[in-house]
């Protein structure tokens, strides 16, 4: 029956994420969908990118916004959730498999998931519920769905929200804690169901103060694991200053054609550079999913303006964290081991060990623990607000204390078949999601131009 099981997962997630094989629909309906958000919003990546900064550092705050969080804590919450294993061993799968040129591609999918943010963060502002009593807030596709759509779609809400909590105990959670636990286990022999009962204990202590605990978690967790990480990618740049023109020159030169470490250089199909990109890129940043929409609904802000903000997302995520990993690994050369050398987060701990020393590898484990967590903790915020939809606030207390045994599992079970189906459910929250922003793409872009006229004038 194990084997069934393992079995049917294998062949769920290779039909969300793989079908058809040529080019998988889902990441096409990615893609396809951020271009033409893009569009028709008139690239607001670009023209509003400055005044998202300006947003983010509170240049426009209002004490009387409705809400439980900052801008920057909303973006720290969301990007908790993104910022991860993604952007280390994702970025190691995507150039082992596609080549320098599928970095190209990461680079476009995450410009265009931009926009897609932007879209569904605003929708979920604007369709929040906020509790009178408590001031607690809810928000996300679900609530989206429900009150923005006709009743007739609203069964779509209900599927997001269980696709949501299944996502989180199993990709948000599970296998976080299994990969903390690997790479202590790995690196200080730690036994896994030590770093289990740990960070379960920590994530209670975290989850007990709700979002406003988990913000002000993210808030000094992200810039803290960012830095760390950049500061030891950059470092690797820098002493290797020299490669930089060629590997970014092989990067924009091998996005139309590609060469695989794996296969012996390889060349590889066109469509195999573009899909390892993208795919990787979505997988990082989580653009289309609509989960980050859930962290920022809880933002004391205007819908637009939040909407603005969590463009930043995909822009530090992809652009900046997953180019540093990308060029750490073609400077220093180890994404040639082919397929018997290390792959993964162990590839990326080999290029910072080419500079570092052993110590390169104790820094990428720290930076995946941290990582991990910081997933682990928004994931969680994302499955509440599942819970708080399909059954009520009052089964929060009961979800908060099965997510939290959960991590301990997590760190003890070898998870292939429940990530498969973690995975599986992750896609299949885009299906919602994207059909609720393309309804309502037409009055979103009414809501843009008012935010933008109001901007000019100085009415913010």
């Amino acid at each position: 029956m194990v084997e069934s099981i393992s079995h049917f997962s294998e062949k769920f997630v290779g039909i969300v994420w793989g079908w058809p094989q040529d080019f998988p629909l889902m990441v096409l309906i990615l893609f396809g969908a951020g271009l033409v958000f893009s569009i028709y919003f008139g690239l607001p990546q670009l023209r509003l990118f400055k005044h998202a900064i300006e947003v983010t550092a509170g240049k426009f705050d209002k004490p009387e916004d409705e809400g439980e969080i900052t801008h920057f804590q909303a973006l720290c919450a969301a990007l908790s959730a993104t910022i991860g294993l993604g952007n280390i061993a994702g970025v190691a799968v995507a150039i082992s498999a596609g080549g320098p040129g599928a970095v190209f591609w990461m680079w476009v999918a995450g410009f265009l998931g931009m926009t897609t943010k932007l879209t569904s963060i605003s929708l979920a502002m604007l369709n929040r519920e906020v509790d009178k009593e408590t001031g607690e807030v809810h928000g996300g596709p679900m609530f989206t769905i429900k009150n923005a759509l006709p009743k007739g779609f609203h069964f779509l809400a209900a599927i997001y929200a269980f696709f949501t909590i299944c996502g989180a105990m199993g990709a948000g959670n599970m296998f976080q804690s299994n990969q903390m636990a690997a790479m202590l286990n790995s690196s200080t022999g730690l036994p896994l169901w030590a770093t289990g009962v740990i960070f379960a204990v920590l994530t209670a202590l975290v989850l007990i103060g709700g979002i406003k605990r988990i913000g002000n978690v993210a808030e000094k967790l992200v810039p803290s694991m960012v830095v760390i990480y950049f500061v030891g990618a950059l470092g690797i740049v820098l002493y290797n200053y020299e490669l930089v023109p060629q590997m970014l020159g092989s990067i924009f030169s091998d996005a139309f054609t590609g060469t695989a470490a794996i296969g012996g250089f390889a060349g590889v199909a066109f469509k195999e550079v573009v899909m390892q990109g993208i795919r990787r890129a979505v997988f990082s940043n989580e653009a289309g999913l609509g989960s980050a929409a859930m962290a920022h609904s809880a933002a004391k802000s205007s819908p637009i303006q939040e909407g603005i903000v969590g463009m930043l997302g995909p822009f530090i995520d992809t652009i900046v964290v997953c180019t540093l990993t990308a060029l750490a690994l073609l400077i220093t050369g180890v994404w040639t081991g082919g397929a018997d050398g290390p792959q993964g987060a162990e590839l990326t701990a080999s290029a910072f060990e080419t500079l570092y020393g052993p110590a390169g590898s104790h820094m990428v484990t720290l930076v995946v623990v941290m990582f991990a967590f910081s997933s682990i903790i928004s994931w969680s915020y994302y499955g509440e607000q599942g819970v708080t939809y399909l059954f009520g606030k009052g089964a929060i207390k009961y979800y908060k204390w099965i997510f939290v045994g959960m991590v301990l599992v997590g760190a003890i079970l070898k998870l292939h078949t429940i990530l498969n189906l973690s995975d599986a459910f992750l896609g299949l929250m885009v299906i919602p999601n994207m059909i609720a922003n393309i309804m309502l793409t037409p009055k979103l872009k009414k809501e843009i131009k008012k935010y933008e006229a109001d901007l000019a004038a100085g009415r913010l």
